[in-house]
């Protein structure tokens, strides 16, 4: 015989007793992103590779190490999407959204495909909420996205986490560093790892990427390095200062951090990283920045944007440190019977009460009448009725148990 067939390494599967958790924590994504002006976009799970070859950075990990790509039947060039932003872009310039009122506020919440070495809150297919703002270069709106984020975090109960605040220039201030930093780089070779030191041609400033995961002797040495703030133009120190003056405004405590950069080719100026509970490589449960470059690589108009990505999976693991709770789902009535019992009518019970929008339910597993009585308490019926073949007994919490004839049910419980 075949041997037992399983899900793929670096996937899981979410199991109707988790559900309720993930059913909150996307409604409050949705109900926030809704309150902050954001409308919900769908994109295709697979996209031209070229979108993320020409936007992360032939240089980048996603690109280099972790990308799902394939050709199909007609040979053309696939990438199952890592990460939402571009395909967000690519869907703001196919559909001439630069032709709508500015800036236009999109997200949404998806499979992202990344291959890597699977862990606790790491997986090969997570799901990721995006969250993105396209059309201004207002330093306000950048403000705005990590707020809106610190809100959704204490909107579930989550307290035990800090945010990284960085800015790493733009395509006037950032060249300039970066010839200092190869300078630097190249001086102080000997002191970097293999991994580090494979940066320093492609992109020198991804030298700092996953900083907290590099040997503690290289950590020590790039603490040295020339930082990207000690180069900034004015026009970058001006805009960051507007950042944290509106993240002062709104009461939301972030901590500087000067090696602070994100692993894609394409942001420019503010980024940003929310640590969370998880001491280890995967404590990252959003990071973001802007991307003011981004729309005019992939063939549109010259247009500044910004936005996060969010990990549901680590948030998840976030919510369960913290003790938060979901409330699972209830149903309306479950009809347990009785030997006897009119089935084909309390066929046509179920439908009409779910007509009207109630939710119901009955026994199809031939379990003892104890039995279906134990089972609408575990679904949570509200109503349990014990129909006999002359009758029924309206049973609810907090209430004597009432007869009720076969005629009266759906009126009597549509009351």
């Amino acid at each position: 015989m075949s041997g037992r067939i399983e899900r793929p390494k670096g996937t899981h599967d979410v199991v109707p007793a988790e559900m309720p958790f993930w059913q909150r924590l996307t409604g409050e994504i949705e109900s926030l992103c809704a309150l902050y002006g954001y409308r919900k976009i769908l994109t295709p799970v697979f996209e031209d590779t070229a979108l993320f070859a020409r936007t992360s950075g032939q240089g980048s990990d996603v690109v280099q190490k972790e990308m799902y790509s394939f050709t199909d039947r007609s040979a053309r060039p696939l990438t199952l999407r890592p990460e939402g932003t571009a395909p967000i872009c690519r869907a703001y310039v196919e559909h001439g959204m630069h032709r709508e009122p500015q800036p236009v506020k999109l997200f949404t919440i998806a499979p992202m495909y990344r291959y890597g070495a699977p862990g606790k809150g790491r997986y090969r297919e997570h799901w990721q909420a995006s969250v993105e703002a396209i059309g201004t270069d207002d330093p306000a709106i950048d403000a705005e996205l990590i707020q809106l984020y610190d809100t959704l975090l204490h909107r579930l109960g989550v307290s035990s986490y800090h945010l990284e605040l960085n800015s790493i220039g733009c395509s006037i201030c950032r060249p300039a560093y970066l010839e200092v930093l190869r300078a630097w780089l190249a001086t102080n070779e000997h002191r970097l790892d293999r991994e580090t030191r494979a940066k320093v041609t492609t992109s020198p400033l991804r030298v700092f990427d996953n900083y907290l995961a590099k040997p503690e002797s290289v950590r020590l040495a790039l603490g040295e390095a020339p930082k990207i703030g000690e180069s900034l133009c004015e026009e970058c120190v001006e805009k960051f200062a507007r950042v944290r003056a509106d993240l002062d405004a709104t009461a939301v405590a972030y901590t500087l951090v000067p090696t602070l950069v994100r692993g894609l080719d394409y942001y420019t100026r503010t980024t940003w990283e929310f640590i969370g509970p998880m001491e280890n490589e995967n404590s990252t449960i959003s990071g973001g920045g802007r991307y003011d470059g981004l729309v005019e690589e992939i063939g549109g108009p010259s247009t500044p944007g910004v936005g996060f990505g969010a990990g549901l999976e680590r948030l998840l693991i976030a919510m369960e440190d913290a003790g938060a709770t979901a409330e699972p789902p209830s149903i309306g009535v479950f009809f347990a019977l009785e030997d006897g019992a009119p089935r084909t009518e309390v066929a046509e019970w179920l439908a009409e009460l779910r007509r009207r929008g109630t939710a119901a339910d009955t026994d199809f597993a031939g379990r003892s009448l104890k039995g279906q009585l134990t089972q609408a308490a575990r679904l949570g019926a509200a109503a349990t009725v014990v129909v006999r073949a002359d009758g029924a007994t309206l049973r609810r919490q907090g209430h004597a148990d009432e007869p009720v004839a076969h005629a009266d049910i759906v009126g009597r419980l549509s009351t």
